[in-house]
């Protein structure tokens, strides 16, 4: 009996979690503030006037965080640096939103020393992609929206990418049509949007950074991963769960790919669609998002719907 109704609350729980209502932060408006962190790899390099000239343009100011040059070896100051400049830029109610100036690897080794409990309180976008995709699954288990996106070291990225940004930014109509991809499968699907990068979200699983899947739209992505393991890292989804419940699938940029001497036989778009075939769901190829020049914002945590048709594919963020 006791067993039973375990099994129950754990269920009950799972289905609460998943009909939550992601709290937006306030969106940005002129005269606002942006700080630039870095969380992970460090940003050495006097190379943040793109930035400072976006947002500059749109009407903002910029504060620059310490741990913008610091260096020790691949990281931006040690883990304790990092995470007091992150936690500065939260606690500032000045500081409207807080944009992680590059990915790498590490922001996973400074999320337990931060803080959220003034970030509940005055809630502020966070923005970036890649590794940063800790910080957005992190936040999407606490129940807050965030922004992948571009980040100031993208001074290559499309006007369309740049202006996305801006958009999910001042709360403006988010939403994209894109050519069809011969690998798309059809339909419709609505859902909170959640993933990011494919390699993040699989080194996620099973710490209380891991997102729940029950009734979502994954996005994934990925940079510079051997063809197996993005196949490893597709079957650990699957028997994570993470793929028996979702509602549908956004692929995006999947680049650079590596492989060994005897191929493994699939690029990453075909491991996907092996992966996922079963599954009755829509899926979304080649999407533009990642490590690619027009990488997209998507607001993960928001409610998007998506329509895949033998003309085109629609992401519409309501």
């Amino acid at each position: 009996m006791k067993k039973i109704v375990t099994i129950l609350l754990l269920f009950t729980l799972s289905i609460l979690h998943s009909q939550t209502k992601m709290i937006t932060p306030p969106y940005l408006k002129k005269g606002d503030t942006i700080a630039i962190v870095a969380t992970a790899r460090k940003n050495i390099d006097d190379n943040l006037k793109f930035a400072t000239d976006l947002l500059t343009s749109w009407g903002l100011n910029v504060k620059i965080g310490s741990t913008i040059g610091l260096d020790l070896d691949q990281l931006a100051g040690t883990d304790a640096q990092r995470a007091a400049d992150f936690q500065n830029q939260m606690d500032n109610q000045n500081i409207k939103a807080i944009w992680c100036v590059r990915g790498g690897y590490g922001t996973v080794r400074m999320i337990d020393l931060l803080d959220f409990t003034k970030f509940k309180q005055n809630p502020k976008w966070i923005i970036g992609f890649s590794d940063v995709t800790v910080l957005h699954n992190h936040l999407n288990t606490m129940g807050f929206k965030s922004i992948h996106g571009i980040m100031p070291v993208s001074s290559k990225a499309t006007e369309e990418a740049k202006e996305s940004l801006r958009k999910a930014l001042f709360g403006e109509k988010l939403g994209y049509e894109i050519d069809h991809h011969y690998m798309n499968k059809l339909g419709k699907a609505s859902g909170e949007l959640v993933g990011g990068n494919l390699s993040i979200l699989y080194s996620l699983l099973g710490s209380k950074s891991a997102i729940n899947c029950d009734d979502k739209i994954l996005f994934m992505e990925d940079l510079d991963e051997y063809l197996y393991h993005i196949d490893r890292m597709m079957i650990n989804l699957q028997r994570n769960g993470c793929l028996e419940s979702i509602k549908g699938i956004i692929v995006g940029a999947m680049t650079k790919m590596k492989d060994n001497d005897i191929p493994w036989g699939k690029d990453a778009l075909q491991i996907i669609e092996d992966v996922t075939k079963k599954y009755n769901i829509p899926i979304i190829y080649n999407f533009p998002a990642g490590h690619i020049q027009d990488n997209r914002a998507l607001i993960m945590g928001n409610k998007v719907s998506i329509d895949v048709n033998n003309e085109c594919s629609k992401v519409f963020f309501e």
